[in-house]
């Protein structure tokens, strides 16, 4: 295990806010509207397990491809999140007590969707203990008993206040993935995402790898929101000091007026760019597109990570 350097932080790039001028949505980021019967199907499972997907509470533009083909991510532990972030579109409040019985919904959904790969994610919960830790960690294994050939993708929290109980709960559950998005270049912290801490994340990521070698650990940023190009291959770096196997990058779209304003539309061959650099700082797997998100295409490109290491190792 490499040891994780931290940049000196003196002089944090400077974080401005851009104007709320919404710059013209390019062709490459548009999506066709959801209408398929694959899609209503989904939602009905979804509603008759009474489940809530961050593909809804988001508004993620590839909802209608992945539900089309019954790829869901389940959002655990209700609607309401604790923290605040400006490029999130999820309520932010005091949430509901947890639901003892949602751990057994999600894994008779995967049943029913016919999962071979399932994401989990979830709000924040800074009034728990645990941060929802000993929660993520029951819906895995919900699953594993009801679907033990699914492998299992889960996108936390933070755990900042919690103790470290906390996360190695969730890591004791084995899931196959373990993902935590950094979100954005350590400058804009504070106005994109100013209830979390960069650093703290990224120390997540590797303590994973501390804990479980074996694990697949997986992050993710936007780009758009105002940041420079050399930040963003300096959150490569620090991702690799702390042994990220999987990259994603994509486009942020601001969700309403009141959120973070798109400073700008990256380009489809920018994108390009960002993978190649990734690929060759020695990430296993990379996702850099302007409709990229967390857990689009999670199965296809699990799968691919897999080979990946298995490729590394034989050489």
């Amino acid at each position: 295990m490499r040891d994780l350097k931290i940049p000196d932080q003196r002089h944090p790039e400077k974080a401005k806010r851009p104007s709320n001028a919404q710059p013209k949505k390019p062709d490459w980021i548009r999506v066709k509207a959801p209408n398929s019967e694959g899609y209503r199907k989904t939602a009905e499972i979804m509603r008759e397990n009474k489940l809530v997907t961050v593909c809804e509470e988001a508004g993620c533009p590839n909802v209608g491809e992945c539900w089309a083909q019954g790829h869901a991510t389940m959002m655990i532990m209700g609607e309401i999140c604790t923290r605040g972030c400006t490029f999130c579109n999820v309520a932010t409040g005091r949430p509901d007590a947890l639901d003892a019985f949602e751990p057994g919904r999600v894994a008779v959904a995967v049943q029913k969707l016919g999962l071979k790969h399932v994401v989990i994610t979830s709000v924040d919960r800074d009034d728990l203990t645990d941060g929802g830790a000993g929660h993520i960690a029951q819906t895995i294994r919900a699953v594993r008993r009801k679907t033990p050939e699914t492998t299992i993708e889960v996108l936390t929290p933070d755990f900042l206040k919690c103790p470290d109980s906390a996360l190695e709960a969730v890591v004791e559950a084995r899931p196959d993935v373990f993902n935590h998005n950094l979100e954005t270049v350590p400058g804009l912290y504070p106005e994109v995402r100013p209830g979390a801490r960069y650093f703290h994340s990224l120390r997540l990521l590797q303590r994973v790898k501390e804990l479980d070698a074996a694990m697949f650990t997986k992050s993710g940023i936007m780009v758009g929101l105002g940041e420079k190009r050399q930040a963003v291959h300096q959150v490569m770096d620090d991702m690799r000091a702390a042994d990220v196997d999987f990259l994603t990058i994509g486009q942020y779209l601001q969700p309403t007026p009141k959120h973070h304003a798109v400073a700008r539309f990256v380009t489809p061959e920018e994108f390009a760019s960002y993978e190649k650099a990734a690929f060759g700082k020695g990430f296993l797997m990379v996702s850099a597109t302007p409709l990229t998100r967390s857990s689009y295409h999670a199965g296809d490109d699990f799968a691919q990570l897999r080979a990946a290491r298995l490729a590394k190792l034989a050489d």
